[in-house]
């Protein structure tokens, strides 16, 4: 049963609760989000998918994520930025995939501003942790109402905007702070889900990327 944001599974632990205890969601709530990361196709991957997902439900992302994979060479953007008209008319013809002209051309662009990043700051990982928010910026206490009311915050609108002056696209504020959630930039799983205290001892010992 729903409770504050919280569900519990067949297994008797207390979870956040939009994985909606399907399998293979509750799978990546679990063993994927939150959890920091600081490898560069992850993070790219990631706030592409992000993108195509404006408008959709992250399942539904989810669930095609691997035929993306295969769409977008792993997501290794070194590649993807290679991509010219006829990969993108290979795209729109992959039923596998959201054949969105206007977001498969915004990956391949936003591969290219990668490469810049990276020559900028070592690596996008680098550039990503740099704008991890200070306690300050984090509310007290992370439940389903301060997440439910905040679905963008100070530090993703700065990265948003940076991104946009850089020439990134489909990079909106909503977009990068589901992307901070994701990547462990923050830590919101709720107050009393089991993922929680793990994924904070996770971001205590991760080691930052520096430039």
């Amino acid at each position: 049963m729903a409770a504050k944001g919280l569900i519990t599974g067949d297994d008797g632990l207390d979870r956040c609760a939009w994985h909606g205890n399907l399998e293979d969601y509750r799978r990546y709530h679990d063993e994927e989000w939150g959890r920091p990361v600081a490898d560069d196709h992850r993070l790219f991957e990631k706030i592409c998918l992000e993108g195509f997902q404006s408008g959709l439900s992250w399942l539904t992302i989810l669930r095609k994520r691997e035929a993306f994979r295969a769409a977008f060479a792993g997501f290794a953007f070194d590649r993807v930025a290679e991509f010219g008209e006829e990969d993108v008319e290979r795209c729109l013809a992959d039923a596998g995939i959201v054949r969105h002209r206007g977001k498969i051309v915004s990956t391949i662009n936003n591969a290219r501003r990668a490469k810049e990043l990276r020559s900028e700051f070592g690596s996008l990982a680098a550039y990503f942790w740099s704008h991890e928010p200070e306690s300050s910026e984090r509310p007290a206490v992370v439940d389903h109402a301060a997440l439910i009311a905040n679905p963008t915050t100070p530090a993703s609108i700065r990265i948003s905007k940076d991104l946009k002056k850089r020439g990134w696209t489909f990079v909106g504020p909503t977009t990068v702070y589901a992307f901070m959630q994701a990547m462990g930039l923050v830590n919101d799983h709720i107050e009393d889900c089991f993922c929680r205290a793990p994924i904070e001892e996770l971001r205590r010992r991760f080691t930052r990327p520096a430039a």
